[in-house]
């Protein structure tokens, strides 16, 4: 059972250093047992301290790694019901269904279009996570598609299968990878976790009889030493599933309730009739609150609304998506070219740099870090003024790039040319549009 605020407080120091950011050790504990702390924020505490106090530090949701090097991923850690609360952490991992019975043309196809799928978006890029083999035929043709699959995709794996002969064949292939091993039962959980164990891999509990069987399953696989747990309730319709997510995620986080405290994986492959529906699907267990979503397949135009909408929901809230200062080249600028400045708040940079292709002109981009905001917000905090706009365009090299030494500003700070042209004397200060939409005719323009 998880340990109160005043539990956690006897063991503190008591100094009311506040070196952990909050005033005193009582309020520290309190957020602390709330998961709105972290134990390693206070500098005093003890070692034998840290260790009682492991189980009230660690998020309510364990924090699960699947596979290995630049491709593995991270579900749960989640310590809110909402995102607006504090943030998400870890986003779900989208992944495609293999049965082994396919032919292998098709999961050829399959496995391609997993590779494939991968959109940059506000910076970042949005691809598909995992790949999940499921047994339907004989042990050989298992591992033997086990094998297929792997040698054919860089992406995490899934193992689907209750036989624990078929599940040790299939490891021998592809144990390095540290595959996601699906499923424990009450019936096999004793041999499937001394598998987890031998190859230190994740494993999944299933158990579709209800939550508290569920839960109790989890506690006798965690007893037996496998903590890296991923929970399928095993539902029978996709209205149990949206219940059984909630309250998956309200047990762990309101009750603290351990058995339950885990990532959740769902199968919209399975419970929707078409694409649509699995698309639909898919969306809700992004919502509420999938760890690790598989799909039949993973078909662009099914997938990239799904991306986005994973993207939209796992941004913090709190913190602003930002782009990294320096110079950005649209199209082949030369020493000719336009020269303009933004600010590194990411929906401004992709508006401007969208304007600016659309515009057919090579120009060169000059992004400021302003701590992610927006022009006119930048200005207003004092971020985006003459005074630190003159060293940024000197220390960034622009001048080393063009000849011509214009620099256009976005309209809405109009009021600060004279400053800057004072900041940069070599420089001729020319005021662009009030709107991005409005570049490609000052663009085209200037470039005549």
């Amino acid at each position: 059972m998880a340990l109160t605020g005043l539990d956690i407080y006897k063991k503190l120091p008591k100094t009311n250093c506040g070196e952990c950011g909050i005033p005193t050790c009582l309020a520290f504990a309190m957020k602390l047992a709330a998961g709105q702390a972290e134990l390693d924020a206070c500098p005093h505490v003890s070692e034998e301290a840290k260790e009682e106090l492991s189980e009230a530090a660690a998020p309510p949701i364990r924090g699960i790694t699947v596979g290995k090097d630049d491709y593995a991923f991270k579900v749960g850690e989640e310590t809110v019901l909402f995102r607006h609360e504090k943030t998400f952490v870890n986003p779900p991992a989208f992944g495609v269904l293999i049965e082994d019975g396919l032919k292998d043309d098709e999961i050829e196809a399959k496995v391609e279009r997993a590779n494939k799928l991968s959109f940059e978006r506000v910076a970042q890029t949005l691809r598909a996570n995992v790949v999940a083999v499921k047994s339907t035929s004989d042990a050989r043709r298992f591992v033997q598609v086990v094998e297929k699959v792997k040698g054919a995709t860089p992406l995490p794996l899934v193992l689907m299968t209750e036989d624990p002969e078929r599940m040790k064949a299939a490891l021998s292939a592809v144990a390095d990878g540290r595959p996601l091993l699906y499923a424990a039962d009450k019936d096999n959980y004793e041999v499937m976790v001394a598998l987890a164990k031998e190859h230190g891999c994740p494993l999944v509990v299933r158990e579709p009889t209800g939550l508290d069987a569920l839960a109790s399953l989890s506690e006798k696989v965690s007893a037996l030493g496998v903590k890296d747990l991923v929970l399928d309730p095993g539902s029978a319709s996709s209205a149990e599933t949206f219940k059984n997510l909630i309250m998956i995620r309200r047990a762990a986080l309101k009750k603290k309730f351990r058995p339950l405290g885990y990532p959740v994986i769902t199968f919209p492959c399975l419970e929707g009739e078409d694409d649509f529906m699995e698309a639909m699907l898919g969306g809700v267990h992004v919502l509420k609150y999938a760890g690790i979503t598989i799909f039949n397949d993973l078909e662009p135009w099914k997938m990239l609304p799904l991306l986005v909408l994973r993207q939209n929901i796992y941004t913090d809230p709190q913190r602003p998506l930002t782009v990294k200062e320096g110079i950005y080249e649209i199209g082949k600028p030369d020493e000719n070219s336009p020269t303009l400045l933004t600010t590194n708040f990411s929906l401004t940079y992709f508006i401007v740099s969208s304007e600016v292709e659309a515009s057919r002109v090579p120009a060169w981009l000059c992004i400021m870090d302003v701590e992610g905001l927006s022009v006119l917000t930048a200005w207003a905090a004092g971020k985006f003024i003459p005074e630190k706009i003159g060293p940024f365009i000197k220390r960034c090299g622009i001048a080393d790039k063009v000849k011509h030494h214009k620099l256009v500003i976005p309209g809405f700070v109009a009021q600060i040319s004279g400053e800057l042209e004072e900041e940069l004397p070599d420089w001729k200060i020319v005021i662009g549009p009030r709107e991005a939409s409005d570049l490609p005719i000052s663009l085209k323009a200037w470039s005549t």
